[in-house]
C-alpha cells in the first residue's frame, strides 16, 4: 500500500499521509512520493487547490528514526537536503492554495510541514511539538524560519528548546494555526471553496506573502505594484469585475 494516497475531488487534490502504523513518520520513498504529488498539483490544470492530511491518529511524527540511524538508510544530511527541504520549497512555491487538516499529533518535521501550508486547521485533540531538542537536533523543514514569524521570537525559541507540546486550541490562540476545530470537514470544504476562487490571484497573493518575509517596505510596495498589474490582466479579474457590475455570481476559471 502506498505511503501517500492522492485523489482529485471537486478540483482539489486530496493528499493523505498513509503510514498510520508508524504515526505517518517519513521514510525516503514517502518523502519522494509527497514531492511527486505536489509537482502534480502544480502542473495539472484540473487541480486548483490541495488538501493535505494524515491517516489514523497522527498527522505526522516527523522522520522515522529507525531509517535515520540505519546503516543502510540515507545520511542525515541527505534526509534534510533531499527529503524535507524540497517538500517545504514545493509547498511554498505551489501555485495553488494548500489547506492542511491536522488530524492528530504533528511533531518535528511533521509540525513544520503543516505550518508551511497556506491555511492550517487542526482537530482540537491534535497537538504540535518541536521534538528536535529531545534527540539533540535542531528544527528543520523551515521551522526556524516559519515559526518565529508566526508566533514571535521568544515563543518560538522556548518551544524549540523546551520541546513543549502545544494543543490545537493554544496553537490557534497564539497565531500558529488558522483554526482549531471539532471535525475536519470545514478544512476540506475550505479547500473546495478555494478551488472555485481566482487561482492566479491566490498564487500572486501567496507569492507576495512569501517575499514579504525578507523584503523591505519599499521592496514590498514595488512587488505589490508588479503583481497587481499582473493580476489585473487575468481572466478572473475581468470576470470578477463584470460579475460585480452585473450583480451575479462570478464563475472563475483560475486563469
Amino acid at each position: 500500500m502506498s505511503d501517500i494516497l492522492s485523489r482529485i475531488e471537486d478540483n482539489v487534490l486530496i493528499i493523505t499521509l498513509n503510514r498510520a502504523d508508524k504515526l505517518n513518520s517519513f521514510v525516503r520513498p514517502m518523502a519522494f512520493a509527497l514531492q511527486e504529488a505536489l509537482d502534480e498539483a502544480n502542473y495539472n490544470p484540473e487541480i486548483r487547490a490541495v488538501y493535505l492530511t494524515g491517516e489514523g491518529r497522527a498527522f505526522c511524527a516527523g522522520q522515522d528514526l529507525a531509517e535515520a540511524i540505519s546503516k543502510e538508510g540515507p545520511e542525515l544530511e541527505n534526509i534534510v537536503k533531499e527529503h524535507y527541504n524540497p517538500i517545504i520549497e514545493k509547498l511554498r512555491n505551489l501555485k495553488k492554495p494548500v489547506v492542511c487538516g491536522v488530524n492528530g499529533v504533528a511533531a518535528g518535521a511533521g509540525a513544520n510541514i503543516a505550518l508551511a501550508c497556506d491555511v492550517v486547521f487542526a482537530l482540537n485533540k491534535a497537538s504540535f511539538i518541536q521534538a528536535f531538542s529531545k534527540i539533540g537536533l535542531i528544527p528543520d523543514s523551515g521551522g526556524t524560519f516559519t515559526l518565529p514569524r508566526l508566533i514571535g521570537f521568544q515563543r518560538a525559541s522556548a518551544l524549540m528548546m523546551l520541546g513543549d507540546k502545544i494543543s490545537a486550541d493554544e496553537a490557534q490562540q497564539i497565531g500558529m494555526i488558522y483554526k482549531s476545530v471539532e471535525g475536519l470537514d470545514e478544512a476540506l470544504n475550505t479547500a473546495k471553496k478555494l478551488a472555485k476562487m481566482p487561482t492566479k490571484g491566490l498564487w500572486l497573493t501567496k507569492k507576495a506573502l512569501n517575499e514579504s518575509m525578507t523584503n523591505t517596505l519599499t521592496d514590498q510596495l514595488n512587488l505589490e505594484e508588479k503583481l497587481q498589474t499582473e493580476a489585473g490582466k487575468s481572466f478572473d479579474y475581468n470576470e470578477g469585475v463584470n460579475a460585480f457590475l452585473d450583480k451575479r455570481k462570478p464563475i472563475f476559471k483560475g486563469e
